[in-house]
């Protein structure tokens, strides 16, 4: 909820906003093995409310996760020499986009919940109706957005700055996608041999 901010491109740049977002990466920050917590771990209430009860003291919300890929990417590339300082590159946005990605499963398959245990990845609630039909992800905005890198403006320029790491994939194509009455195709093609 604190990155919401950065979501909208609220805050002027400083070098202590580098702190709050370093702890994306820390375990004791917001790092859990299924994803980014929605509470500090080493904060002494961290899950502490048991469970079931819609409680937001530290179990993963794919919505809350959403909200904080859009600020990071917001934050890497609006305040990027801030951001490069304590180590926050593309490559922080794509491991835990990739995280993200694994821990939308339940039982082998595709699923998302309202939200989900940090630590087995277990989703809370999750055979409750309210919980399975809870797709408030925005996982399609975050890979056009983040990773491929449409940014989206308020002009017609059109702005692309993916936030995919250059030892990643060797190609992709987001075609037919509308923006601003334009008709877009994206295409990264590492060597050449694939489009």
């Amino acid at each position: 909820i604190g990155y919401i901010p950065w979501m909208f491109n609220l805050p002027a740049p400083q070098p202590a906003h580098a702190i709050a977002f370093a702890q994306l990466t820390k375990s004791q920050g917001f790092s859990a093995p299924f994803g980014l917590t929605t509470a500090e771990r080493r904060h002494p209430e961290f899950r502490n409310r048991g469970i079931g009860t819609c409680e937001w003291d530290g179990a993963l919300w794919p919505f809350a996760t959403s909200q904080t890929l859009y600020a990071l990417a917001n934050f890497l590339r609006t305040q990027a020499d801030i951001a490069h300082a304590s180590h926050l590159t593309p490559r922080t946005y794509f491991d835990a986009f990739l995280t993200y990605t694994r821990s939308q499963r339940a039982n082998g398959l595709p699923y998302i919940g309202e939200y989900q245990d940090e630590g087995t990845g277990d989703w809370i609630n999750g055979k409750n109706d309210r919980s399975r039909y809870y797709n408030h992800s925005t996982y399609a905005d975050l890979l056009i957005t983040g990773i491929i890198g449409l940014v989206p403006r308020p002009d017609d320029i059109v702005e692309i700055d993916p936030l995919l790491p250059t030892d990643t994939w060797n190609w992709f194509c987001l075609d037919g996608v509308k923006y601003h009455g334009r008709m877009l195709t994206v295409i990264w093609d590492k060597d050449g041999s694939r489009y």
